[in-house]
């Protein structure tokens, strides 16, 4: 078990609907939290602003995980509030939708870079220090999205497969050396992510009466965390998705052409 009281975590993407409830969530388990994201205004300044806070804010950091140079400018500030980080979780992520073609390229690379490129730049930063002290967690917050590929989100689906292939390599490499790795794999929740950018003219249909709610699927990935767990599917839907990928594949093309009949 990994206690999360005292602990130091950096997370990225702290100012969205996710990264809001994390910090709640940390805070509340005792952790001490780095902060980062695009802009720092939507942070809290202090432990105090959350209710029931036992752990403290030690800083925060702005950084456009877009640039290359990013992920050394979090790890820079991050080791400079505390030489010893023992959790870091790569939870900065963006959306959009629309058919492949009807994206512009700037948009589908940016998302590339924030989803996928920056959490291997945060753990190629991160991970020898880790390796050194011989222990340290790395989080990765894939999607269901990155167990399925879903229509009008390739790339979005294509960043999140990419991250969970990248947590299963990570895992097998460090686990000799007392490094935990946990990825996420949460159903479309009430989240700012759901007003990103559209392209074209035909949307995906979205069961918007079955979205996951951040302090659930945060819940459970405190949970995954602290039991070490590499795979960690909050709410029914992630866990019946991935039961199906593994056990009945072809079943999954046919729930998503229902999905998108229902939907016009």
């Amino acid at each position: 078990m990994t206690a999360l009281s005292g602990k130091v975590v950096v997370v990225t993407g702290a100012g969205g609907g996710f990264g809001q409830e994390m910090t709640r969530q940390f805070l509340r388990a005792g952790s001490h939290l780095i902060l980062s994201d695009l802009h720092t205004d939507s942070l809290p300044c202090a432990a105090s602003d959350v209710a029931g806070a036992r752990g403290r804010i030690l800083g925060h950091i702005a950084a456009d995980l877009s640039e290359p140079d990013a992920a050394d400018t979090v790890f820079g500030h991050a080791v400079a509030l505390s030489p010893a980080v023992d959790i870091l979780v790569m939870n900065a992520g963006v959306a959009v939708s629309g058919l492949f073609t009807d994206v512009p390229r700037h948009e589908w690379e940016r998302l590339m870079a924030v989803n996928l490129l920056a959490p291997m730049r945060l753990t190629c930063a991160f991970l020898p220090g880790m390796l050194e002290r011989r222990r340290g967690h790395l989080v990765y917050i894939s999607s269901v999205a990155g167990l399925i590929g879903v229509g009008q989100l390739a790339a979005y689906s294509t960043s999140k497969f990419g991250l969970r292939g990248f947590a299963e390599a990570i895992a097998a490499e460090v686990k000799p050396y007392g490094v935990a790795v946990t990825a996420l794999y949460p159903y479309f929740a009430r989240t700012p992510i759901l007003e990103s950018p559209h392209y074209g003219d035909s949307r995906p249909t979205l069961d918007t009466s079955r979205l996951s709610e951040p302090e659930d699927v945060i819940a459970a990935l405190l949970a995954g965390i602290r039991r070490k767990t590499l795979h960690v599917y909050p709410g029914a839907i992630p866990r019946v998705v991935d039961g199906l990928r593994r056990l009945a594949p072809w079943t999954l093309p046919l729930l998503l052409a229902d999905r998108s009949r229902r939907g016009k």
